[in-house]
């Protein structure tokens, strides 16, 4: 009888990738497609058809289905999402001030709720009449609601009476805080689930528009979403939570590097379209944030890899500083759609513009530059200015020139605005367009990227002489540029794991000696202590180079260029649940976990309780993820010093972890 086919899926700010796995054959085929921002849907269907058809398997012979993605964490960094309101219970207007949170609700709505808990999970009465109050107009303000109550990790009671109103009376989705993390912090967690509630149109865009291709494919398979620690959750707890699947594509990267090289030590880099994400794998697992993972300027409770991510790939903007007397090249951070590609999209009007600016007796300095609109929804036009919104007009969905687009120099700064809203896309010189002139890469056109190496040779430095005598010329500048600044990168996020402040690998002599390998009186080396794993599309490409210049053992797998989709449909369920106890009386105990608080007099019996509590608390969760048959792990921290001779208990937290592999269809 043949095996079950499992299907993984990564969407990325470029690419969509797709991957057939099978655990008795490994990998069956991998393909790519680009990102259709305007309709995920059409990106999914062309990798997951190309497979299909790569392969020569039948869709009905799919038995699970795994998606990771980099939306999530796009949309936080680029402060997008929809209007969400925050209900507090038990908090004051000043908690506003810590962690960012009054930065991060803007001028979204805020209630604030009589009620909460102490650290005991003792009550505040709870007052819900000013909710009730707002019922009415609030569905026609936000397209959310977060509520973030006082110790609501001690007893949820009063988020879920808030929950409940608002569910009873309104259609709109209600994240709870305690449902994010178990953590205490109260400012954070509301925070975190402000967050999460602005996600969740965004990530149901996503999941909506994979599971109607899924259902015309007629692929009838569990939904499984990778979450920023690396394991997986089932598709309706992604909707509700949207909030874990921030770093989910680096996280499945991490989960797929370990997969296709078989190693339990090593640094893992990730170069895509837009970033290079450094993390560590440490005894098979990633390594993971303890603090809550940082994405743009918000430090979140939620627990995921600690990714270190860097403004540097093949997309990468390639700038020159004109200040100095000999050429210097700097790469990113900002993202161009590269020349190559928008030749590959729409070749008359690219090549024809190009080959203008080229018979031009003077270099202009909007030449090799494009503006086209990324396609995101009319709806997240709105509010622009009018100086914005009549470029924005002139502006359409093929790439055309900006010296036809800007009509003045002013226009620039509405341009760039337009730009960080993600409503339009400069294209222009990237590394990706400098392997093209190499003939490293040939995937797109060709011509595109020398006619734009050709226009950038002709920009002077300081001195006055072209950067650069030949397009092969500038575009080996490129590509050793990108060599040193990846090596930079690694050793930076290196550095910082390990909390070595003082050197910046940039701007230090000492490795800048080394890396170069500098001769002299005194030799100066470096290297890193376990191998380097490089993934992306562009790895084959760069890495044995920057590998080379840190003096590392180096591995490029086979399958590098979809090792997010691999660790998507390789990955574990996972699930951790946690039970507190404390000693608010003497001779009292108080047990506090599966949304209920438990008073004992026997400190032993409140421990086992609490031990209990955890465990099946765990096993359940898995169970509703969709783990097959999860295995449970339990780990305990018991604060209990001696005073005058007593030991005092201050808290005990017993954690579980239920762990195991995804249910598939027909199981």
């Amino acid at each position: 009888m043949a095996s079950p086919l499992f299907l993984g899926i990564d969407t990325g700010g470029t690419y969509t990738d797709a991957v057939l796995y099978s655990e008795s054959e490994g990998i069956l085929a991998s393909a790519k497609a680009l990102t259709t921002r305007h309709d995920l849907a059409v990106g999914v269907s062309e990798a997951v058809e190309t497979v299909l058809a790569r392969s020569g398997a039948l869709a009905a012979r799919i038995s699970l289905v795994s998606l990771s993605t980099t939306l999530a964490t796009n949309a936080l960094v680029e402060g997008q999402g929809g209007r969400a309101a925050l209900v507090m219970i038990g908090f004051g207007k000043d908690d506003l001030d810590r962690d960012g949170l009054a930065e991060a609700l803007g001028n979204d709505p805020v209630l604030f709720l009589p009620g909460g808990h102490d650290v005991h999970g003792r009550e505040t009465p709870l007052d819900l009449s000013l909710l009730e109050q707002r019922l009415a107009t609030l569905p026609t303000e936000v397209s959310a609601v977060a509520v973030a109550g006082y110790f609501a990790v001690r007893n949820p009671a009063h988020e879920v009476a808030a929950r409940d109103l608002m569910r009873s009376r309104t259609a709109l989705p209600v994240t709870c805080s305690h449902d994010l993390s178990s953590r205490l912090g109260g400012p954070r967690r509301a925070l975190t689930t402000l967050l999460n509630a602005r996600l969740i149109s965004m990530v149901a865009r996503l999941i909506d528009a994979t599971v109607g291709f899924l259902k015309r494919a007629g692929i009838n398979a569990p939904l499984m979403v990778v979450r920023g620690d690396g394991a997986l959750i089932s598709a309706s707890e992604a909707l509700l939570r949207p909030i874990e699947t921030i770093l989910s594509g680096p996280a499945a990267s991490l989960v797929g590097a370990r997969h296709l090289t078989g190693l339990s030590d090593a640094v893992v880099s990730d170069i895509g379209g837009t970033t290079t994400d450094v993390a560590v794998l440490e005894g098979g697992r990633p390594r993971l944030d303890t603090q809550g993972a940082t994405v743009g300027r918000y430090r979140t409770m939620v627990e995921a890899v600690a990714m270190h991510t860097f403004g540097l790939g093949g997309d990468s903007e390639v700038n020159l500083e004109e200040t100095g007397l000999d050429a210097r090249l700097t790469l990113g951070p900002r993202r161009l759609m590269p020349l190559s590609l928008a030749g590959h999209l729409c070749p008359d009007v690219v090549l024809k513009a190009l080959e203008r600016q080229l018979r031009a007796s003077f270099s202009g300095r909007l030449d090799g530059r494009f503006a086209l609109r990324t396609g995101l929804p009319d709806a997240l036009a709105a509010g622009l200015a009018a100086q914005e919104a009549a470029l924005y007009a002139r502006i359409g969905a093929d790439p055309e020139p900006l010296d036809s687009v800007l009509t003045g120099t002013s226009q620039r700064a509405t341009l760039d605005r337009l730009v960080s809203r993600g409503l339009v896309l400069i294209a222009g010189f990237t590394p990706s367009d400098a392997m093209h002139v190499l003939g490293r890469q040939s995937q797109w056109n060709v011509q595109a990227a020398r006619l734009g190496a050709e226009l950038f040779t002709r920009r002077k430095t300081g001195s006055g002489n072209t950067i650069a005598p030949t397009p092969a010329d500038l575009a080996e500048m490129v590509s050793r540029r990108l060599t040193r600044q990846s090596a930079e990168v690694i050793l930076t996020a290196l550095l910082a794991d390990q909390e070595v402040s003082g050197v910046e690998p940039a701007r230090s002599v000492v490795i800048d000696r080394a890396l170069e390998r500098t001769r002299g009186f005194v030799r100066f080396a470096l290297s890193l202590d376990r191998p380097l794993v490089a993934l992306g599309a562009s790895a084959p490409v760069h890495y044995p180079a920057i590998a080379d210049m840190l003096d590392v053992e180096s591995f490029v797998p086979v399958h590098a260029g979809v090792a997010n989709a691999v660790g998507a449909v390789v990955g574990q369920v996972r699930k951790t649940a946690v039970a507190f106890v404390t000693e608010p009386d003497e001779g009292r105990f108080s047990v506090n976990g599966g949304g209920e608080t438990r008073i004992v007099s026997d400190r032993e019996e409140a421990f086992a309780l609490a031990r209990e509590i955890a465990a099946s608390e765990a096993s359940r969760s898995a169970l509703e993820s969709g783990a097959e048959t999860p295995v449970v792990e339990s780990f305990e921290q018991v604060s209990m010093p001696v005073v005058d001779g007593h030991e005092t208990l201050v808290e005990a937290r017993f954690t579980a972890i239920a762990s195991g592999r995804p249910r598939i269809a027909g199981h």
